[in-house]
C-alpha cells in the first residue's frame, strides 16, 4: 500500500484506462486511445475505394452532375474533385487534414490520405488516419463523343468572301491559331470560297462571329432550324447557322470609290490601292499617299468593288524614277503615309521591250524603285473596266497605269525563306490548283508588311540557316528577332510524364 501511494504521488492528474489498465490523462470515456480505436471506427461509412471517371481525349476528370474539368495530378483542384466524391460521408466527422500518397503513373489509382476526427462516448475527440483509393475510369465525355461521330453539331459559321484570292482566310487563320479561336471546333471545312465551322453549341459560335466581327470587316445573318421539340417539359433542339461575309477587298486590290464616299474621306481620289486589310480596309492615293480606313459598316454603306484580280497584274521595268517633294494638298485633305514617298516614273511593260510604248505615272513605292527594277502593275488603260463609278469618271482622272509592289524572284525568296506558319487541321474539297501560289502570295506580303506580322505568329525554320534581312536584291526578310521557336512539347497538365498514366 505505502508503495502504490509513493507511486501514485509522482504521477499527479494520471487513471488508470478502465479496459485495459494503463496509466492514462483523464478523459470523459476514461479509456486508452488504443482501447478507444478497438471500440469505436470513426471512418466507418466513409468509401474506402471510390470510382472516378477520366477522358482520355481531352484529359479531363468528370465532377458530377454533368461537368467535366481539367485537373493536373496531385494538384488542389483534382483534391477537392476527389473530396467531393465521398462528400457525403465526410458531412458527419470533421476533416483535419487530406493529401495525396504517390502512385505509379500508369497505375490507374490515386491514393488520399485523410485525417479525421469526431466525438465519441462521452465528448472524448478521437482522431483516425486512413486512406482511400481512387480506381481512374475510361470514360469518353459528351465534348469528345460528338467530336469522334463528326456529324453531330448544333451551329455553323458559313465564312465566305466573293473575291478570287484568299489572302483574307490565310490572314484569318493565322489570327484564329494565335489567340486559340479554333479549339472549340468540332471540324472545320474548307471550300473554294470560304470557311466553314462546326460548334457543338450555340454559345461558342457566337463567341467565334464576335472575334470575326472585331478581326476583319464583315457582315453576318443568323437563322435557326427547328430538329426536334418536347411538348411536355417545353424543350427545343435548334440547330443555328451564322453565315458571314467578309468584304470582297483584299491586299493590292485597285478600287474605285464612289464620289461620295471620297469626298468624306478627305477628298481622296477615286482610284486607290488597298496596302492591307486587317479589321478595316486600309487604302492609300498613289497620286497624294493620303491614306484611309474603311471599317465594315461604311463599306457596306457605300460598297465597291476590284477593278482587276491579281492575275491580271503585269510586270514593267523601271525606266526613270524621281521623286516629288513639294506636292500641293487640296482643301479638307486627309492624312499622309509616313512610310512611303511619292514618286513620278517611266515604266515599259517587260512584253513590250522591242517597242517604244513607254508609261509615265505617279506611285507610292517611290523609296523602293529605281532604274532597271521590276515592279508589278495594271495596265488600266488597256482594260476593260466594267465598273460603275469609273464609267462616270473624266478619263483624265484615270491613271493609265498602277503600280502595285516591287517584284523578286520568287524562287530565290522562297529558298532563303528560314521560317514557317502553322495551318489549321481542316477538311479540303474541291481545292484550286492555284492555292500554292496564292500562300506564297501571302508569305511575301508578310515579309513586306510589318503592319501585318504584329498579328502573326512566324515561327523559325531551323532547316533554313540564318542570313541577312535583306538578300542580293533587296528583298525584304523577316528577322529572326520577330520568330518564334516551334516548340512540341506533349505533356499532361502537370508538365511532366503523367498522360501515360490515362493510357
Amino acid at each position: 500500500m505505502e508503495y502504490m501511494a509513493e507511486s501514485i504521488e509522482h504521477s499527479p492528474g494520471h487513471i488508470l484506462c478502465c479496459e485495459c489498465g494503463v496509466p492514462i490523462s483523464p478523459n470523459p470515456a476514461n479509456i486508452c486511445v488504443a482501447c478507444l480505436r478497438s471500440k469505436v471506427d470513426i471512418s466507418q461509412g466513409v468509401p474506402k475505394q471510390v470510382s472516378i471517371s477520366f477522358c482520355k481525349q481531352c484529359q479531363r476528370y468528370f465532377q458530377p452532375p454533368a461537368s467535366w474539368v481539367q485537373c493536373a495530378l496531385e494538384s488542389r483542384e483534382l483534391l477537392a474533385l476527389c473530396l467531393k466524391k465521398i462528400k457525403a460521408p465526410l458531412s458527419k466527422v470533421r476533416l483535419v487534414d487530406a493529401g495525396f500518397v504517390w502512385t505509379e503513373p500508369h497505375s490507374k489509382r490515386l491514393k488520399v490520405k485523410l485525417t479525421i476526427q469526431k466525438e465519441v462516448m462521452n465528448g472524448a475527440i478521437l482522431q483516425q488516419v486512413f486512406v482511400v483509393d481512387y480506381v481512374v475510369q475510361s470514360q469518353m465525355c459528351g465534348d469528345c463523343h460528338r467530336v469522334e461521330a463528326k456529324d453531330f453539331w448544333k451551329a455553323v459559321i458559313q465564312v465566305r468572301q466573293k473575291t478570287l484570292h484568299k489572302k483574307t482566310f490565310y490572314y484569318l487563320e493565322q489570327l484564329i491559331l494565335k489567340y486559340g479561336m479554333h479549339q472549340n471546333t468540332l471540324r472545320i471545312k474548307e471550300i473554294h470560297d470560304g470557311l466553314d465551322f462546326y460548334y457543338s453549341s450555340k454559345q461558342h459560335a457566337q463567341k467565334m462571329v464576335e472575334f470575326l466581327q472585331g478581326t476583319v470587316p464583315c457582315r453576318y445573318k443568323a437563322s435557326q432550324r427547328l430538329i426536334s421539340q418536347d411538348i411536355h417539359s417545353n424543350t427545343y433542339n435548334y440547330k443555328s447557322t451564322f453565315s458571314v461575309e467578309i468584304v470582297p477587298i483584299c491586299k493590292d486590290n485597285v478600287v474605285c470609290l464612289s464620289p461620295k464616299l471620297a469626298q468624306s474621306l478627305g477628298n481622296m481620289s477615286q482610284i486607290c490601292i488597298c496596302i492591307r486589310v486587317t479589321s478595316a480596309i486600309h487604302l492609300i492615293d498613289p497620286n497624294t499617299l493620303q491614306v484611309a480606313d474603311i471599317d465594315g459598316n461604311t463599306f457596306w454603306s457605300h460598297p465597291f468593288n476590284s477593278l482587276c484580280h491579281p492575275k491580271q497584274l503585269e510586270e514593267f521595268i523601271v525606266i526613270e524614277c524621281s521623286t516629288v517633294r513639294d506636292l500641293k494638298r487640296s482643301a479638307g485633305a486627309g492624312m499622309i503615309s509616313k512610310k512611303h514617298t511619292l514618286g513620278e516614273v517611266w515604266i515599259q511593260k517587260t512584253s513590250e521591250m522591242n517597242t517604244d510604248k513607254q508609261y509615265f505615272c505617279r506611285t507610292h513605292l517611290g523609296h523602293l524603285l529605281n532604274p532597271g527594277d521590276l515592279v508589278l502593275g495594271f495596265d488600266l488603260a488597256n482594260c476593260n473596266l466594267n465598273d460603275e463609278y469609273v464609267n462616270k469618271m473624266n478619263s483624265d482622272r484615270v491613271p493609265d497605269v498602277v503600280l502595285i509592289k516591287k517584284s523578286y524572284d520568287r524562287t530565290k525568296r522562297q529558298r532563303h525563306r528560314n521560317w514557317k506558319l502553322k495551318e489549321l487541321a481542316r477538311d479540303r474539297e474541291n481545292m484550286d490548283t492555284d492555292d500554292e501560289r496564292q500562300y506564297q502570295d501571302f508569305l511575301e506580303d508578310l515579309e513586306e508588311d510589318e503592319a501585318i506580322r504584329k498579328h502573326v505568329n512566324i515561327y523559325r525554320d531551323a532547316t533554313i540557316p540564318v542570313e541577312s534581312d535583306t538578300d542580293d536584291e533587296g528583298a525584304p526578310r523577316i528577322s529572326l528577332a520577330e520568330m518564334l521557336e516551334d516548340l512540341n512539347i506533349s505533356q499532361d497538365a502537370t508538365g511532366e510524364e503523367g498522360a501515360s498514366m490515362m493510357s
